[in-house]
């Protein structure tokens, strides 16, 4: 796995950083207590584009979407 690029999220309740691993299609989610890092596989660049814009709700799309995806607490 290359080195993560993890991108401040300072417009969020949910989580403070997010990450994308484009080779492996994983989103990586940082979230605020405790700073639990988390990971969502099986997420093509589209689900990565949808989740990292702008105007997205980060916290909706992870209880709509990456939920659903396999996922799992990263070490």
């Amino acid at each position: 796995m290359a080195e993560l690029e993890w991108i401040e999220v300072s417009d969020s309740k949910r989580i403070i950083a997010m990450a994308y691993d484009e080779e492996e299609e994983v989103i990586f989610v940082r979230f605020p207590k405790s700073e639990v890092e988390w990971c969502y596989e099986d997420c093509p660049p589209t689900v990565w584009e949808e989740f990292s814009a702008a105007d997205q709700s980060k916290g909706s799309y992870i209880h709509e979407t990456l939920n659903y995806k396999p996922n799992h607490r990263h070490e």
